[in-house]
């Protein structure tokens, strides 16, 4: 009887010290540990989806300044030399044909008879055989039809789409790291847990072994002992190979120079912070679900509505008349003789067989642009359907961890009141190790509960544009 008494002291001492090996820290594999905004932070500079949306984000930048340089002055230069094999102006000048009677008695008078005789034969002239031309001209665009007004207010609606992509980018790779994190979290304390469980166990296999050399207890009780520390220790094989595995990811989204690190401690809050104090950090975190303009989803839609219209009015300035004026200054010697000369001109362009075509490419940019605005209207409404189903997943997740801290509570007692039986000879044990692996169980529940509330805490944030 006095050893019993001893026993079940010592099994109280045993749960009691289980719960304060639960709280020690795992030892991680390597000194530097991150917490998660450290992690954050290193996927926001580092992971390739933020380097490309940024990429997007000067590509659009110098789509922009490329669209603003058509409102100055088109300049072009030209130069031509050239060398036929025969002049390319030729004829033949019969001055016989234009010498009137009068004028040709006047140079028969003037010219000797062998002048007059060679007036009467035709004369070659052959000109441009050679020769070199140059000449610098500057149009300036008066009228286009808005092309470029609507061009210029497209590459911006283009830059600003390509910031919207770089924040859903940066909200994606901050859910992917916070995901990646938790889990990690997860099972450095499932690490914890199985530790403790180890321990818990190897105290019950101590004093079962000792009570069966007593003749006081089965072999089998032994026997079902060992058979559950090993399968523990498979289970702490598999929790070791995933921390690895996720290290591994981490370390490559993160773009972190090593995957020999660990992550902060994590405290859980108790059952009563969870039901009360929770409960009152989601309420201020609850927003109208009909606002949707901080969402950079609904400003994209918007941005997409934008889009087709300028398309569209660009559409119709293609087949409206182009104005322009300009200058130029010219050089050429085609007549063996350098000739420079300056102009100013105006031109105007009206496309008028594309007005064929036209109309129905403006239909077309119209019908697009109907399109994008019953997208947003469609899509806002789901926007808002998935703010209120992220509030229902938060609240869920909320009430599943109140739950599982309840759990560990009951399980623990459960566990003392199982492990006090079967020393006092009213219990098996059978039912000591279901009791130990609820206990197990409820810890680990917590740690997945806790884990799952982090995630959907960020995607209501998200969801909401908080």
């Amino acid at each position: 009887m006095n050893m019993n008494n001893n026993m079940i002291i010592k099994g109280k001492g045993l749960v009691i010290s289980v719960s304060l090996f639960h709280l020690l820290t795992f030892s991680p594999l390597s000194a530097q540990t991150y917490s998660l905004q450290q992690l954050k932070d290193s996927a926001l500079q580092n992971n390739i989806a933020i380097r490309s949306a940024k990429h997007a984000i000067d590509a659009a930048q110098q789509q922009r300044k490329e669209a603003f340089t058509k409102y100055f002055p088109n300049i072009s230069g030209t130069g031509l030399w050239f060398n036929a094999d025969k002049g390319m102006a030729q004829t033949e000048l019969n001055l016989s044909e234009q010498i009137t009677p009068e004028l040709g008695m006047a140079l028969a008078q003037a010219l000797p008879a062998e002048a007059l005789a060679a007036l009467g034969s035709p004369i070659s002239v052959s000109m441009m055989k050679n020769g070199t031309i140059a000449g610098v001209t500057a149009v300036q665009p008066v009228f286009a039809g808005g092309q470029i007004i609507n061009g210029n207010k497209l590459a911006k609606v283009g830059e600003d789409v390509s910031r919207l992509q770089l924040q859903l980018s940066a909200n994606e790779v901050e859910k992917q790291t916070e995901q990646y994190y938790w889990q990690l979290v997860s099972l450095q304390e499932k690490m914890k847990t199985i530790e403790a469980v180890q321990a818990l166990l190897a105290d019950i296999h101590k004093d079962v072994d000792v009570a069966v050399r007593a003749g006081v207890a089965m072999k089998n009780d032994l026997l079902q002992v060992q058979l559950r520390q090993n399968d523990v220790e498979s289970q702490k094989l598999k929790v070791k190979n995933g921390i690895s595995i996720l290290r591994l990811l981490l370390a490559q989204y993160c773009g972190l120079n090593n995957s020999e690190f660990s992550v902060e401690n994590v405290e859980f809050p108790t059952a009563e912070l969870s039901a009360e104090g929770m409960a009152a950090a989601n309420s201020t975190l609850y927003t109208l679900h009909s606002t949707l303009e901080a969402l950079p989803e609904y400003q994209l839609l918007n941005k997409q509505v934008e889009a087709t219209n300028l398309q569209r009015k660009m559409e119709i300035g293609k087949n409206l008349p182009t104005v322009g004026v300009g200058a130029g200054y010219n050089y050429h010697n085609l007549f063996d003789n350098n000739h420079t000369f300056g102009m100013v001109f105006a031109t105007v362009s009206v496309p008028i067989s594309d007005w064929w075509g036209g109309s129905h490419a403006i239909k077309r940019k119209k019908i697009e642009q109907q399109k994008a605005e019953e997208q947003l209207a469609d899509n806002s409404e789901l926007l808002k359907i998935r703010m209120q189903n992220a509030w229902n997943n938060l609240e869920e997740a909320r009430q599943q961890l109140t739950i599982a801290q309840r759990s560990i509570e009951q399980a623990e007692e459960n566990l003392r009141l199982n492990r006090d039986y079967y020393k006092a000879g009213t219990s098996r044990m059978a039912d000591l190790l279901e009791a130990q692996l609820l206990y197990q169980q409820s810890l680990d529940h917590r740690t997945d509960a806790y884990a799952d509330y982090q995630n959907k805490l960020l995607e209501y944030r998200q969801a909401t544009g908080q």
